[in-house]
């Protein structure tokens, strides 16, 4: 079959002509690398190493079997279709279709490429999906295709089942597991069913799965990870991964710091009361002891709670430091957060410095981001992008920026890595500066430890060998600043956010529609 994928691409014009025949070395030897893995596969380039021009390249490869249906992020859709008349000028403005909403369904049929965002693919998405369906693409690209993690997620049962009837298939993704083997399965499922055997096989060789009692609950555990090696062997044939040092020697470095700081001591006070209470309720559901039926859904209560406790009591040591950052003329950085109370205080430490800045959280249309980052790209008064990591952690080239700062950790290592690589990628000409703004004594330390065992399975997942978020303790005189900041107490307006009239509800987290 691999002499029959040569033959094929020795045989095909791969780049139209004009733009893409200027495409870099390193991504014409992957997009010849894509095409010998018998048309159906994921690239899963680490960020910053442009798997959109890969994709696209291959998809133009196989132009005469089109419709191409494009899936990828609501976020991204302006992005991916500008990027696909960049680089396939020969495209009309009337052979591309954005499917709009779940009734917009006319422009399907009559279209050689249709385009749509995750979001759309719901339950009461009856009409899109039936017109999908007849339309038998023949090419089907799925970006960030880790959103297809969960097997009973309405996307995943809709997506999963026209991947698998499309001739070509490319899954992109950065991070095609963000925290454990289970995110892996309905991705390799989508391009060659059965073959890692049933999701039942799978868990037992690859998750370590088996029944664990919550209480006086049982339930199948399938969180864990086993026989990693092996699995990285298995991916590697259907799996196109490369990472930046190996590939881009020329990038500037990435250099990551923990900048620790003791909080207010009434914050302290009630983290350790947390605390307290957490460690409580873990010993209880280890010994079995247990004051509810379902012990786990007490303390993944409570984990939410720290989680935004952390936030609010970290604030004003976080708005302390992006004003002494500030400090710098022509600095250029991303903060990047995740709860609204902790953007809004990123906001108004940018206002009170009188600085220009871009925000984009959940509740900035899709169509506006594009035009944000341009201004950030480009307008060197514009010194700060705040960042929620969720809306705006992956898809986007930030490289105007010098530094990256995390006032908020996230749950996984692969949205953190996706996000610090807005920065760092194709186009960065400066070291990548990373600092992480870690309080003590609060959940913080806890996230970076779980990020931390996570990178480890992922890492030997993906790349064959164990990975850790490297990163240095910061400069002494840094930490040392922020033990002295105030105390900071949620308004009860969020500030008016640079790009959008609208203004959205500080309700605990930022959501985006995809």
């Amino acid at each position: 079959m691999q002499t029959k994928a040569m033959s094929f691409y020795s045989s095909i014009d791969l780049l139209p002509a004009g733009p893409p025949k200027q495409f870099p070395s390193l991504q014409t030897h992957l997009i010849k690398f894509s095409l010998l893995l018998f048309y159906r596969c994921m690239i899963a380039d680490e960020m910053g190493l442009g798997k959109t021009v890969q994709a696209i390249a291959v998809a133009y490869a196989f132009r005469k079997e089109w419709p191409l249906l494009v899936v990828v992020p609501s976020s991204l859709k302006y992005p991916w279709i500008e990027e696909m008349e960049r680089w396939i000028p020969e495209l009309q403005p009337g052979d591309i279709n954005l499917v709009e909403n779940k009734s917009h369904t006319m422009g399907i049929s009559s279209s050689k490429v249709t385009v749509l965002g995750y979001g759309l693919l719901t339950t009461d998405a009856r009409p899109l999906v039936e017109a999908l369906t007849r339309q038998r693409f023949a090419v089907v690209v799925v970006d960030e295709s880790h959103y297809l993690k969960s097997r009973n997620a309405a996307r995943t049962k809709i997506l999963v089942p026209l991947i698998q009837s499309a001739k070509r298939a490319i899954l992109l993704t950065g991070t095609p597991a963000l925290g454990r083997p289970e995110e892996l399965f309905m991705q390799i499922d989508a391009l060659y069913p059965k073959m890692f055997g049933t999701w039942t096989d799978y868990a037992k060789k690859h998750c370590n799965a088996h029944y664990k009692y919550f209480g006086r609950r049982r339930q199948w555990d399938c969180r864990g990870a086993s026989n990693l090696d092996e699995l990285h062997q298995r991916l590697s044939r259907i799996m196109i991964r490369r990472l930046k040092a190996e590939v881009l020697t020329q990038l500037p470095p990435k250099i990551r710091q923990r900048i620790p700081f003791d909080l207010p001591k009434e914050a302290a006070k009630e983290a350790s009361a947390s605390f307290a209470e957490w460690e409580r309720l873990m010993k209880g559901m280890g010994s079995g002891v247990v004051a509810t039926d379902n012990p786990f859904t007490q303390v993944m209560s409570l984990v939410t709670q720290m989680y935004k406790q952390t936030a609010i009591a970290k604030a004003g040591a976080v708005k302390d430091y992006i004003k002494m950052m500030l400090e710098a003329e022509q600095l250029k950085f991303l903060v990047f957060a995740h709860h609204l109370t902790m953007l809004q205080a990123c906001t108004e430490a940018v206002i009170e410095a009188k600085a220009g800045y871009i925000r984009i959280d959940g509740s900035v249309p899709s169509s506006e981001r594009i035009h944000l980052v341009n201004k950030f790209q480009s307008d060197p008064e514009t010194r700060v992008a705040i960042l929620s990591i969720q809306a705006a952690g992956q898809g986007l080239t930030l490289t105007a920026a010098s530094h990256v700062v995390f006032a908020e950790l996230y749950w996984n290592p692969g949205h953190i890595k996706q996000a610090e690589d807005r920065a760092h990628r194709i186009g960065q000409t400066t070291s990548v500066n990373v600092h992480y703004l870690i309080a003590k004594g609060t959940f913080d330390t806890v996230m970076w430890s779980m990020l931390n065992r996570k990178e480890t399975v992922t890492g030997c997942t993906l790349n064959g060998r164990k990975e850790y978020l490297k990163a240095d303790q910061g400069d002494k005189d840094k930490w040392e600043f922020l033990n002295f900041a105030d105390a900071w107490t949620p308004g009860e307006m969020v500030l008016p956010l640079e790009g959008n009239e609208g203004s959205v509800k500080d309700d605990s987290t930022t959501r985006i529609s995809s």
